[in-house]
């Protein structure tokens, strides 16, 4: 028996020729990894995310519609990123632009949930200080959570600003004892004749993200500062002194001069993204007595000849300072931070 192919009508044998090819319904141009540079393209600001649609103010005062560029999901944009558009950035209504760069930031506000979360959730970027505003009452103030803010301030190289609310309610004088040592601005601010005009003076030609607890007279400050507005305000329950949650995302403001960012208020501010050499730095009164430590001192709680102790045996420094801080450096330590 032959296995040999023998064609049923003496045609010829099969060759290349014989092989019908498909055309390639896109083309036949080689793909390329090299992507447009967009050099050209128009340059805005966020100012407000909602449900993946980004608020984009352009340097000709357009405010546009835009959506994330398919290879920027991964990293997004926050408000104050200054990003590149392509697409229709018209601002007619139902127009929506892409975003396809991100420009290099200045500067980036974070926090995560708790101090062992090492996931960062990213809050600002570029602002240049950060105003943290306190309800001297109503909600009484937690000197905790502004030695948190001041953290993540030093930490992100933003300016820190105390802002205090409602001082026709109570005195600041033993709140701002904790304070004495910083050289950081304060401003005292009354419900019935709030203090604008020291607060402009200090907002002025700067980006500040306005943080702080929820029901402190954070966004009622802003409507104030910027009439018009119409930030969603709310009310402080009598019983647990807690206020709710009216700001429900971060939205960039334009002031006169400069510019202001109302985020969402918290009753937490997790420092797992912290540096630690920039934990101390926050304490700037006790960072200038630690430079007599050891140079291994941790000023934990028991380390040997540490001048923290010696600072608070001598009256130099509160006991509740540095409290606050061994209570920071401690949660940190535990975390895997330090």
């Amino acid at each position: 028996m032959s296995w040999l192919y023998e064609p049923e009508d003496g045609g010829h044998d099969l060759d290349e020729t014989d092989v019908k090819i498909r055309p390639n319904p896109k083309g036949n141009k080689p793909r390329t990894k090299n992507r447009p540079s967009y050099k050209d393209a128009l340059v805005g600001m966020v100012t407000g995310v909602d449900l993946g649609r980004y608020h984009v103010l352009l340097e000709d005062d357009r405010s546009v519609m835009a959506t994330m560029g398919k290879e920027l999901r991964k990293d997004g944009a926050v408000v104050g990123d200054r990003v590149a558009l392509a697409g229709d950035t018209s601002d007619t209504q139902g127009a929506l632009s892409r975003i396809v760069r991100v420009e290099p930031r200045t500067s980036l506000l974070r926090r995560s949930a708790d101090d062992s979360d090492q996931v960062e959730r990213v809050i600002v970027a570029n602002a240049t200080q950060m105003a943290i505003v306190v309800a001297i009452a109503n909600p009484e103030p937690r000197t905790r959570l502004v030695d948190r803010y001041l953290a993540a301030a030093f930490d992100a190289g933003l300016k820190p600003i105390l802002i205090i609310t409602k001082t026709d309610l109570a005195s600041t004088e033993e709140f701002l004892k904790n304070f004495e040592g910083l050289s950081i601005p304060v401003v005292e601010t009354r419900s019935d004749t709030p203090n604008l005009e020291a607060v402009h003076a200090l907002l002025a030609n700067n980006m500040t993200v306005m943080v702080g607890h929820s029901g402190v007279g954070k966004s009622t400050l802003v409507n104030d500062l910027v009439p018009g507005t119409f930030r969603a305000t709310g009310v402080v329950n009598e019983v647990t002194g807690r206020g709710r949650h009216t700001s429900s995302s971060a939205r960039a403001i334009k002031l006169p001069e400069g510019w202001i960012i109302d985020t969402p208020g918290v009753r937490s501010f997790g420092l797992g993204h912290v540096k630690p050499e920039n934990l101390l730095k926050s304490f700037e009164d006790l960072s200038r007595l630690a430079e007599e430590c050891p140079r291994d001192c941790s000023h934990l709680e028991g380390s040997p000849d540490c001048a923290l102790d010696e600072a608070v045996a001598e009256g130099a420094v509160s006991a509740m300072r540095l409290d606050s801080l061994r209570r920071l450096m401690s949660s940190l330590s535990t975390a895997g931070n330090l």
